[in-house]
């Protein structure tokens, strides 16, 4: 009987894979386009260099006159073949569609401000516009467990070998595209680089990780119980109490842990200052909340 149940949860759970797998490949997709055409609308046209093969791709065609598509797919198929020998067979698969398919999309919205008549010669409007909408394809693009490959990989192969984070080896690598758009366009399309990069950082983590309307409060009290019933009585919201041990003195306490609507959060704060001023607290964004009554 354990038999059946544990086989029909297996395909159950790959059902519910697969259909995942779909709708994260049609938002991939979707994202894919969306970055291509801001890429196409509103950067390359203004010689703006997001970091990526795209921002390379930028300076080459500046200063090669060589269209932006080829230089992507060049240094796409260099970097999956690096990929290949460096990162391994798994992780070069996952990164082969948006090889392929980014350099496509750029192809195929190359001339689309020929045919929407789109003025983009106002720059900061440029950046604001073309950050927002790159950000929310490349949100959709991470969200859906792809990439758009590119310097993607190269960041994982200098993270696995220089020992250090994602985080870092992107600071590196795009760090290091942008500041040279400085040396080719001058110091004013830098600093617009740097706007747009920080724009399409901020946006994607958005599309990600969504919009935080909750606030997390995890407070060390020892007028917890005095805490707790301000919390339930007079602002109406649950609280969780964990029991703790101070690492350093060693000493017994509990930690109060509630999430409540983020405009609530001045009033929860200062009526723990209210009740004990030497409470300690730290707030965090809560970004989904599940479950519970």
């Amino acid at each position: 009987m354990n038999f059946f149940s544990k086989t029909k949860g297996i395909t159950f759970l790959n059902n519910l894979d697969n259909k995942n797998y779909y709708k994260r490949l049609i938002q991939f997709i979707i994202g894919c386009f969306i970055v291509s055409l801001s890429y196409n609308v509103f950067i390359a046209d203004n010689k703006l260099v997001p970091g990526g093969v795209g921002g390379i791709a930028v300076i080459v065609n500046n200063l090669f006159r060589i269209d932006n598509t080829i230089t992507i797919i060049l240094l796409n198929i260099i970097l999956i073949i690096l990929s290949f020998f460096l990162l391994g067979k798994e992780k070069t698969r996952k990164s082969l569609l948006g090889t392929i398919l980014f350099p496509l999309f750029v192809k195929l919205t190359e001339n689309v401000n020929i045919w929407l008549e789109i003025e983009s010669s106002n720059l900061l409007l440029s950046v604001l516009i073309g950050g927002v909408l790159y950000g929310i394809g490349a949100g959709l693009v991470f969200k859906a467990g792809f990439t758009t490959g590119g310097t993607d990989i190269l960041n994982q192969i200098i993270s696995k070998y220089a020992k250090i984070s994602i985080g870092k080896s992107m600071l590196y690598s795009d760090g290091t595209i942008v500041l040279s758009s400085g040396t080719f366009f001058g110091i004013d399309i830098m600093m617009y680089s740097i706007v747009l990069l920080y724009i399409i950082s901020y946006i994607s983590d958005r599309i990600i990780l969504g919009i935080s309307d909750n606030k997390m409060f995890y407070i060390i009290t020892e007028k917890d119980k005095e805490i707790k019933e301000y919390i339930l009585n007079t602002l109406h919201h649950g609280v969780t109490v964990f029991k703790a041990k101070g690492g350093y003195r060693k000493k017994e306490g509990k930690v109060l842990m509630t999430v409540l609507p983020t405009k609530d959060f001045y009033t929860l704060k200062s009526g723990i200052k209210r009740i004990d001023k030497l409470a300690f607290f730290i707030v965090t964004d809560s970004y989904e909340l599940y479950g519970g009554e």
